[in-house]
């Protein structure tokens, strides 16, 4: 199960990512906000960040006008790696790297279809499993 939050910054691309998740037949958690007044994005980055350390989702998504924000948030949680993504090939090398469990974008960046398939090469790429990587990995958990 994947979580996804967003701030009303990111609304109307995380509306967009859901119907991409359930087009996949992916299932997914909304953890809101839930329309397009001013909120908070630290409760919703915070909110799915906890989903993902307690293992109650598999992965994350977090989308605020830039995504530097939510993804600030998210990382708080322990047992977090949170990565903003703008592109695929960030997307794939922080999977393949540093095993980041939550994908941060920006709603206010991207269009949707590089957006679907940032969430796409985020959710399709496993962690190599390099003894390199997870070493680094263990250097910087919290």
């Amino acid at each position: 199960m994947v979580g996804i939050g967003s701030d009303h910054g990111g609304f109307e691309l995380k509306q967009k990512v859901i119907a991409h998740l359930e087009g996949r037949g992916i299932p997914y958690r909304d953890m809101g906000c839930y329309g397009k007044e001013s909120c908070d994005y630290p409760a919703y980055g915070r909110a799915v960040a906890e989903a993902v350390a307690a293992g109650e989702c598999e992965k994350g998504i977090v989308i605020c006008t830039t995504g530097i924000g939510i993804s600030i948030a998210a990382n708080k949680v322990p047992g977090i790696r949170c990565a903003l993504c703008a592109d695929t090939f960030s997307a794939r090398m922080t999977r393949l790297h540093n095993d980041a469990n939550v994908l941060a974008m920006g709603g206010g960046i991207l269009g949707d279809n590089l957006a679907m398939e940032i969430v796409d090469t985020f959710l399709g790429t496993a962690f190599s499993q390099e003894e390199k990587h997870s070493r680094r990995i263990q250097s910087i958990e919290v």
